[in-house]
């Protein structure tokens, strides 16, 4: 009967996990494959390639 399948709602989010990007819309991009930054203590840290953006850069 549920539309999509398991009935239970928990594969409606599958990866709502703390390693999810900060806010999405406001999360910032990779300046070389724009893909979008996860926050990690102070840092933005690009899946592909580490950290990127730390807290104290002034560029930010």
């Amino acid at each position: 009967m549920a539309p999509n399948g398991g009935g239970d709602g928990s594969s409606e989010l599958p990866s709502a996990s703390s390693a999810s990007p900060d806010d999405g819309s406001s999360a910032p991009a990779c300046p070389h494959c724009q893909a979008p930054l996860y926050k990690r203590h102070c840092k933005y840290v690009c899946p592909q390639h580490g950290v990127v953006i730390d807290c104290s850069d002034p560029f930010r």
